[in-house]
């Protein structure tokens, strides 16, 4: 299984060129290249590399992957019965493709270990990861279909998640809105729950592990490989170490991991649905030490710094989620469901486009976490282009902004800190001036009804003074 590596990975010149690769692969027959060949030349090409690789792709022949790595030398696509079409990335522990069952036809993912990291510790944890995730089946969690072993490789097949995951939706569309993150998150709590009701904690919740389809489908991958028992974990030879990523940690992990339990992946999910709707992990810059004792000692910026539109009640769940104190946190991935219900009801359904990013929430600068005095002018636009918020009333409990009155009322100007859970990052501030702001349509109304006033007083008093002169004149 050495030959199959990533896409755009760097190796020695080949020893096969595109051609002897293509038929010792399998793939294509010498009958098949000498007819594709012939097709290009009739075009009036030249049947080169490029063009025999653009031509077999175009057909379906073989995959683009799979036309890097003929080219490149590389001869072996199986994994056991699954033959290996794409490269999806690097997982928390091995390499994961894409495959398709050469009999079934099924499209699954398939992840391997990598034999320089094959230790009895990390063939152990990769067995385990085997049995935990064949045990599961929810529809808000991958599902695992096989396991097996090519040669000295271990791999396991799970279902293929077509889509994308959270870190790279927002990444590429900008933060979600309070309904799709209530929805995303609020299935991610139920297949959390899933596992929490077998005995399982996931330990590295994060946006990179929950994948979303294009029609809004949730689910939460890798918890076999994360996962342990916290009633029983004496088998795992991973307990008492920090599992999980740094970004994402519970104050509850780092200080004690042996002690982890539900209540850590609530927090690391309370992280994730941050990171969502604000587009920045609660913690940003700094190394995994600095990262650690932020979630140890330090409470994030407030989400609206970044999200201005978030109400307050929505704000309360991220906080409650993200309670230092497991005590105070919210107490079950169910309850995370029902808080979020509100807006996860209301949610439009996922489709596979771009979402609307709206004018103020272009994705955080890297180092830079205000927003831009333009982006903070439009700060008050939601998706349908109003500032209300249920009632029409965003209360951010220091100062109140009422649609019907026409009247702005600033208060204090200080930003809630929601109990202490975030830090002071106050929303694009409120333009100073008056607290009332003059309404220049009442303003002409006035002067409307004056001129009109006088306009009827006027003749009026006119016709009164020519009808008093004649009757003096009469009587003179």
């Amino acid at each position: 299984m050495g030959n199959i590596v990533p896409m755009g990975s760097s190796d020695s010149k080949p020893m096969l060129d595109f051609r002897e690769a293509a038929i010792r692969s399998g793939l294509i027959t010498p009958k098949k290249w000498k007819r594709v060949a012939q097709a290009v030349s009739e075009t009036g090409g030249s049947a080169d590399d490029d063009a025999m690789a653009a031509e077999l792709i175009q057909s379906g022949v073989i995959s683009e992957y799979q036309a890097r790595q003929l080219r490149a030398g590389r001869t072996k696509f199986n994994l056991g019965p699954y033959l290996i079409t794409d490269w999806i990335g690097q997982g928390g522990m091995g390499q994961v493709y894409k495959a398709v069952h050469s009999v079934m036809g099924r499209q699954c993912a398939v992840k391997t270990l990598p034999l320089e990291k094959m230790t009895s510790e990390s063939r152990l944890a990769f067995m385990r990861e085997i049995r935990l995730q064949a045990g599961l089946d929810s529809p808000y969690v991958v599902r695992a279909y096989d396991a097996g072993q090519d040669g000295k490789v271990d791999y396991l097949v799970t279902e293929y998640v077509p889509g994308t995951d959270l870190r790279r939706l927002v990444r590429s569309n900008g933060p979600l809105t309070m309904e799709h993150a209530a929805l995303v998150i609020s299935q991610a709590a139920m297949g959390l729950q899933y596992a929490h009701n077998l005995g399982l904690v996931h330990r590295d919740v994060k946006p990179g592990n929950i994948l979303v389809t294009p029609d809004g489908q949730a689910k939460v991958s890798d918890i076999g490989l994360a996962a342990y028992s916290y009633a029983s974990n004496e088998d795992d030879p991973r307990a008492g170490k920090i599992v999980g990523t740094a970004d994402y940690l519970s104050p509850e992990q780092i200080l004690n991991p042996s002690q982890v339990g539900p209540l850590s992946d609530i927090y690391s999910l309370g992280c994730t649905l941050y990171y969502v709707v604000a587009g920045k992990v609660p913690f940003p810059g700094g190394d995994t030490r600095t990262k650690c004792r932020r979630h140890c000692e330090q409470t994030p910026w407030h989400p609206r710094k970044f999200s201005p539109d978030l109400s307050e009640d929505f704000v309360d769940v991220i906080a409650d989620m993200m309670e230092k104190d497991p005590a105070k946190r919210i107490q079950s991935a169910e309850e995370v469901v029902e808080r979020l219900e509100p807006w996860s009801n209301n949610a439009m359904d996922f489709v596979d486009r771009p979402i609307d990013r709206r004018s103020w929430t272009p994705p955080p600068p890297p180092k830079e976490p205000s927003l831009s005095r333009e982006s903070g002018e439009m700060s008050g636009l939601s998706a349908s282009g109003t500032l209300s918020q249920r009632s029409g009333t965003l209360n951010q409990r220091s100062g109140t902004l009422s649609h019907g009155s026409g009247t702005l009322s600033q208060g204090s100007g200080a930003t809630s800190q929601s109990d202490g859970h975030f830090s002071n990052a106050a929303p694009p501030p409120i333009p100073h001036g008056s607290t009332t702001l003059a309404n220049p349509q009442q303003g002409r109304n006035s002067l409307m009804t004056v001129l009109l006033t006088l306009a009827i007083a006027v003749p009026i008093s006119l016709l009164v003074g020519a009808i008093l002169g004649f009757l003096i004149r009469e009587r003179l």
